[in-house]
């Protein structure tokens, strides 16, 4: 039951990231941020972290994110 919570809370971050990610006003780099925020979340609840690590693993993805994006745009 523990698991299958987490799979549709993981449903949910990346539902909401694809509907915010396709606004047509986001930069590219708004657009990595949001993406990778949701998917370091994602990973740090399947992966069973407490909820500081899954911040942390979310903040973390959002720095990657806006870099990546920041350099697809240039």
């Amino acid at each position: 039951m523990k698991q299958l919570a987490r799979h549709l809370t993981l449903l949910v971050v990346i539902a909401i990231a694809g509907l915010a990610g396709g606004c047509e006003n986001m930069s590219t780099s708004q657009k990595g941020t949001l993406t990778g925020a949701a998917l370091g979340s994602g990973i740090g609840m399947v992966a069973g972290g407490s909820f500081g690590q899954v911040v942390g693993a979310g903040l973390i993805g959002g720095a990657v994110g806006y870099i990546g994006g920041s350099a697809v745009s240039r």
